[in-house]
């Protein structure tokens, strides 16, 4: 028995051993037994330490390109490219090609081209276009005609600006804007086939200076405009046409002048004229004058305040017998100040010189906004004033306020009294409003004494028989007959070398006695 369980155990030691002696085994604690081929020859702890590095490294590859760029999100309209043609002589008409391209990553709805220029007035649509819509990568081709201004004489270059307003698929809007430069030619002739070209002599209109004759410009208020007009040309200028709100001269369809004038499109929305329409004809004007020319205006009661440009053209022949535009614009401020009434809000009556009497002042805006004021004071030359100042601030339409001053006058007859409200008007300029008010003053009464107040009042009391007698006794010895007037204490008065009645002792005579 014991050599058996001896040669379990001596098997049993040499089966451990041959199991320990296998690659990629180890001889206690090891359960997996079976490990794939490749791995024979690296460590046992290589392998596992790439795996979960390479995990997290995945999602992060993926998710980078799934969030597309910001700026190829929306739409992004361009302008490829543009053209006019050769270049384009001042005074005479030509048609802009624009290539527009939609460079962003969705559509654009509502496109609308909108061309700004002092030097090229556009034709036909009014310097508007519309696209409905473009797809993102798409590209379509705008043409808007226009008209080089005369004014571009001796310049190399214009320049056209075009406002590009569109919204995506949500609504949401943008705006692009672009600068194009147009080239320009220069008229030239040749006397001979050796002659210098040289830039064609012309008349040159401008305004020298302007001035109204009411001032402020309020909505509907009506006022003379009248314009210095100067020559700085070279040549004379023939049938001059000055046209209020702008214009030009009318042409055939194909960009040639008929040699009329049109100001049917001009813009009057602001200042219209009255009594004439806004072409003037100034006749010739020479090199180097100075012409005044003066026209009638109103303005439109709905004009908001705010400065506003006043185109004027000047349309003319020049020498070759061509017609020319001179555009020129002016600015005209219009005003909307508050129309407030100053005055009593009852009858002060007449005033008492050297006494102190109440002013009742009252400020009421007639106006049809809300006006914003600030102080009211009350002023006289002629008297002392003390209460006379306060802050009215807002005002409502219709609305009022009040203002209870005190007054002492000098001196008797009339005083003015003026009384001033300050404010800013719509340029943010300091103003007034002053209005002078007449009340009259009356002397200060003198006071006479009134009976019963310290004298006594004279009352004639009928003389009797024995005052008679009495009087006619005192006239036999000389001390004087005449009648007494009662006194200022009540007694008759004593004449002078009477004795005074209560100095006069009677005595009785001794009983028995006659």
């Amino acid at each position: 028995m014991k050599k058996i369980t001896k040669s379990i155990v001596f098997l049993f030691v040499i089966l451990m051993l041959v199991v320990g002696a296998i690659p990629g085994h180890t001889v206690l604690g090891q359960t997996d037994t079976t490990t794939p081929a490749p791995a024979a020859t690296e460590s046992p702890t290589v392998p596992p330490e790439p795996l979960p590095t390479a995990t997290p490294v995945t999602p992060t590859l993926t998710a980078t390109p799934t969030t597309p760029p910001v700026s190829y999100s929306r739409p992004l309209i361009v302008i490829n490219s543009y053209s006019y043609g050769d270049a384009v002589t001042p005074g005479n008409d030509f048609t802009l090609k624009l290539r527009v391209k939609n460079n962003g990553g969705s559509n654009a709805y509502n496109l609308i081209a909108t061309f700004d220029s002092t030097d090229f007035l556009p034709l036909e649509s009014g310097g508007v276009r519309s696209i409905d819509s473009l797809g993102s990568g798409d590209a379509t081709d705008i043409s808007q005609p226009l008209r080089a201004s005369s004014t571009l004489w001796g310049a190399a270059s214009g320049i056209v600006v075009v406002n590009i307003n569109y919204t995506d698929s949500e609504g949401t809007a943008y705006t692009e804007k672009f600068t194009i430069t147009i080239n320009l030619k220069q008229w030239t002739y040749t006397a001979a086939a050796t002659a210098t070209p040289t830039s064609q002599p012309r008349a040159q209109l401008v305004v020298g200076g302007y001035e109204v004759d009411v001032n402020p410009l309020q909505p509907g208020s009506i006022f003379n405009l009248k314009v210095q007009i100067r020559n700085m040309g070279t040549v004379d200028a023939q049938g001059v046409t000055m046209v209020l709100g702008g214009g030009g001269a009318s042409s055939d369809g194909s960009g040639t002048p008929t040699g009329g004038v049109s100001g049917g499109s001009s813009d009057l929305s602001n200042f219209a004229p009255i009594g004439s329409s806004n072409l003037i004809y100034l006749d010739k004007v020479l090199i180097g004058e100075a012409r005044d020319a003066q026209v009638q205006l109103i303005v439109n009661v709905s004009a908001t305040p705010g400065a506003y440009p006043f185109k004027i053209s000047f349309v003319y022949t020049n020498s070759s017998g061509n017609r020319v535009v001179d555009d020129q614009v002016i600015t005209l401020l219009v005003y909307s100040l508050p129309k407030v009434e100053l005055g009593f809000y009852r009858d002060p009556g007449i005033l008492i010189a050297g006494q102190m009497t109440q002013l009742p002042i009252q400020i009421t805006n007639l106006g049809k906004t809300t006006a914003v004021l600030g102080n009211l004071r009350v002023t006289s030359e002629g008297a002392d004033i003390t209460e006379n100042v306060a802050l009215v601030g807002p005002l409502e339409q219709g609305g009022y306020f009040t203002l209870d001053a005190m007054a002492m006058p000098y001196t008797e007859g009339p005083l003015e009294i003026k009384v001033v409200v300050s404010y800013n008007d719509d340029f943010n300029q300091p103003r007034t409003v002053e209005q002078i008010l007449n009340v009259q003053v009356d002397p200060m009464p003198v006071y006479e004494p009134i009976p019963g107040e310290g004298d006594v009042p004279v009352v004639e009391q009928p003389e009797t028989l024995t005052q008679k007698i009495i009087r006619f006794i005192k006239g036999l010895f000389g001390l004087g007959s005449g009648k007494s007037t009662p006194g200022t204490d009540g007694n008759m008065p004593v004449n002078e070398g009477e004795i005074p009645q209560e100095e006069i002792q009677v005595k009785p005579l001794p009983s028995g006695k006659g």
